[in-house]
């Protein structure tokens, strides 16, 4: 009978130091005993976002600060090392890996304080290094544990296109990789753990699939390796139907659709990366979201048809850190293309459009995307179109940072007439105000933009409204 392979992935917060690697040790062991098991594992809470701090410090020539954050890293990894690892001859194995990793560091932080320039590349490599202390250690841990574990850096796995900070994935080419470096040792009864978060060009050259990644690894590994099941062990529940830190009497949702987690996803649920699904669609392999720190929970199944529950909406989201851009003037009516060479600009520059709104005038076009790529988009935006502003045919491009967008989300909401009406009937009772609002086209989520402000009353008035506190567990 074939043995059930299952890929695990573990959040920085499931690894955060080593009392939760040891108990993320006795998940993997507990369930390596029953069935093949492949890890995947983020940096120790908190290490990436030093490692940018590290690296910034030396783009502004500030070397120092950037040579103590890595030692606090060091003593970080150390401790957790001696906690975690009886034998000093076992701990005598892993530091000289921690050291070369922590070496490379330093280097990359010189050259760019020497530079005075932090490339997209150098930032990938010193943003992945927390990745590459952490999997020697979480190995190490499971064998601690009494099962075979080998650490394996997630370039000779993931083959992705050479754009650095959101790389795209080569998943042919992932898929042989991945099964001739995996399957002798899985073969063999060894455990993987396997370096999230990180990937690498054809050629070589580390990449990296964006912040959050380390999810987008683990259902990467599981439709490379025909997986029976991907579990994504973070520190909540499961995916909730609401954000319980803005919503207290948000629930656990037991079982969800592909569609509907990805558009959660997509609108900026923290539980999963906007891509962690597009892998295990196609193969229909079920993602659980469970909890580290409660294994004992179920947690929330992710699979192709989820649930069916009564009223439609299943849960809603809303994303934050984005900004409205708008490109207009009455001039732009007779501007042949302009939505063309809007949208062709803001994809050259890699920047992802949540929602786009424009008026049936035309004379304004507006779109939202990530405050990190609002800057550059809207500079791009004003050199694609420097001649029409000039001629005043454009009149203005605009950034407003001061929006949220909140997603109403369900499978079910095309076959429920009335739920935009009550929707927004229940907004308008308590005084939110609607800029913008777009219904995605397979009728499984309403998106609406708000001022920032109004995020926490939008989210538990609708809440409330479709009685989401009472959802079924």
């Amino acid at each position: 009978m074939k043995v059930k392979l299952q890929v695990m992935k573990f959040g920085g917060t499931s690894v955060g130091d080593a009392f939760c690697i040891a108990r993320t040790a006795q998940i993997v062991a507990k369930a390596a005993r029953e069935n093949g098991c492949v890890v995947v594992v983020s940096a120790m809470s908190g290490v990436t976002n030093r490692l940018i701090e590290a690296a910034k410090n030396a783009q502004t020539a500030k070397p120092p600060e950037a040579r103590v954050i890595l030692e606090a890293l060091k003593n970080q990894h150390e401790a957790a090392l001696v906690r975690l690892i009886d034998s000093e001859e076992e701990r005598g194995r892993i530091r000289p890996k921690m050291e070369e990793v922590l070496a490379e560091g330093r280097r990359l932080c010189e050259g760019t304080a020497l530079l005075r320039e932090l490339t997209p590349r150098a930032l990938d490599a010193i943003s992945s290094l927390g990745e590459r202390l952490s999997a020697p250690l979480i190995a190490a841990a499971i064998n601690e544990e009494g099962t075979a574990s080998q650490a394996i850096e997630a370039t000779e796995l993931i083959v992705t296109d050479a754009f650095h900070g959101g790389a795209e994935l080569q998943m042919e080419l992932t898929r042989e990789k991945s099964q001739g470096r995996l399957r002798p040792l899985l073969e063999k009864g060894i455990v993987p753990v396997v370096t999230g978060f990180i990937g690498a060009t054809a050629e070589g050259q580390l990449t990296t699939l964006g912040r959050g990644g380390s999810d987008y690894s683990a259902t990467i590994l599981g439709a490379a390796l025909d997986a029976d099941e991907v579990i994504i062990w973070t520190d909540v529940d499961g995916v909730m139907t609401a954000d319980p830190r803005l919503v207290p009497e948000a629930r656990t949702i037991p079982v969800i659709s592909y569609r509907e987690a990805a558009e959660l996803a997509y609108f900026g649920a923290k539980v999963l990366h906007p891509k962690t699904l597009n892998p295990v669609v196609q193969a229909a392999i079920p993602v659980w979201i469970r909890n580290s720190f409660a294994p004992e929970r179920p947690g929330t199944k992710i699979t192709v048809e989820g649930r069916s529950i009564g009223g439609g909406v299943k849960a809603l989201t809303a994303i934050r850190d984005v900004t409205l851009i708008s490109v207009g003037g009455p001039g732009i009516v007779g501007l042949p293309d302009v939505v063309g060479r809007t949208f062709s600009t803001t994809a050259e520059v890699r920047a992802n459009v949540l929602l786009i709104s424009q008026s049936s005038s035309q004379n304004d076009i507006c779109f939202i995307v990530s405050a990190a790529d609002a800057k550059r988009t809207v500079e791009a935006l004003r050199q694609e179109f420097e001649q029409d502003l000039a001629h005043h045919n454009v009149e203005h491009i605009t950034a407003d940072s001061n929006i949220a967008i909140v997603a109403v989300v369900g499978e079910n909401m095309r076959g429920t007439p009335g739920i935009a009406g009550k929707t927004f009937n229940a907004l308008g009772r308590e005084g939110v105000n609607i800029i913008a609002i777009a219904q995605g086209s397979s009728e499984s989520n309403i998106s609406f933009v708000i001022e920032e402000k109004a995020v926490k009353t939008a989210l538990m008035t609708t809440h409330r409204e479709f009685g989401l506190d009472a959802a079924p567990s």
